[in-house]
């Protein structure tokens, strides 16, 4: 056997390794929970394809509670991002099905759980080339007349919320700061609310992860991962209404969280910002138990989030 095929070329432990003939192992959230009809909560869900074309396929698990009083009633849209260091996890693994089903259950919004490509097959920019093109395919039905009978009858389009933690964060963050370069806003007629459980960026989390994420541009200070840094693009521009930053007492993240909500707050945007630290808890802490007390006020908070009334457009 070629010795080049079981030598590694890099290795993040835990995570990802990257051998020398190319072959990628993941070696965390492999895993696929498949769609299904929970009948305690009520929440359906199924697997769909936004996009294939050429060599791109993007798909994605939506979301739909069926227990409703009025089943005429509009319902907030939640865009959601996994995280992953851009690199491993998918919608479809039992930990973000179990959260997304969960969180959906509690704010009784429709969900789309968007299955961006991944580096190192697919570095940066292809993660937020799909959440454009996931917004693009979610702006398609605001008349009504788009692909998916359920975001046709069951979304109202003047309350979509972009949303995740970790890695989908920034994928979150990067899409609302092309929304407002594009004016893409006003085209839309969308209001929409961005949340970031966690932070949108870290430096010296991203000290080794960018790199590996995004080879051509290996800057760690690439405005795409520090929104912060010299040179970046005027956070006044964030092309959404509210903003909820959340961040956990022992998470590496929590100061560059603060750091973020305080530079928007200062930038001139003319949105509502707002920041949620939990007490004792580290990253990701409300993934890995849902039926924990911090967990469980998390998404409860996210959920008076979504159905609060947005402020007017500016």
């Amino acid at each position: 056997m070629d010795s080049s095929k079981v030598e590694i070329a890099q290795e993040f432990p835990g995570i990802i390794r990257v051998y020398k003939d190319g072959h990628v192992e993941r070696l965390v959230e492999t895993d696929f929970v498949p769609a299904s009809n929970d009948t305690i909560t009520g929440i359906t869900s199924k697997d769909i394809t936004i996009l294939s074309k050429s060599n791109i396929s993007i798909s994605a698990r939506i979301y739909l509670p069926t227990k409703l009083a009025n089943p005429n009633q509009k319902l907030p849209l939640l865009l959601y991002f996994h995280g992953g260091a851009f690199c491993v996890s998918s919608p479809f693994t039992s930990k973000y099905y179990n959260y997304v089903n969960t969180l959906v259950f509690e704010a009784n919004v429709v969900a789309i759980s968007v299955n961006y490509r991944k580096a190192p097959e697919h570095p940066i920019p292809a993660a937020y080339e799909d959440s454009w093109a996931a917004l693009q395919w979610v702006e398609s039905h605001c008349n009504n007349g788009g692909p998916e009978a359920w975001l046709n009858e069951h979304v109202d389009f003047e309350r979509v919320f972009l949303a995740r933690e970790s890695a989908g964060a920034n994928v979150a963050y990067n899409l609302a700061m092309k929304v407002g370069e594009t004016q893409a806003q006003a085209q839309f007629g969308l209001k929409m609310g961005i949340l970031g459980a966690q932070n949108p960026s870290r430096k010296a989390v991203v000290d080794w992860l960018w790199p590996f994420v995004c080879p051509a541009q290996p800057d760690n200070d690439d405005p795409r991962a520090n929104p912060v840094a010299e040179g970046a693009p005027s956070l006044a521009q964030l092309g959404c209404r509210r903003v909820l930053v959340c961040v956990a007492e022992k998470d590496i993240l929590r100061d560059r969280g603060w750091l973020f909500y305080e530079a928007l707050s200062r930038s001139g945007w003319m949105g509502v910002v707002e920041i949620e630290e939990t007490e004792g808890e580290d990253h990701g802490f409300h993934l890995y138990d849902l039926k924990c007390e911090k967990a469980r006020d998390l998404i409860k908070h996210l959920a008076d989030f979504f159905n609060r009334d947005m402020p007017p457009l500016i």
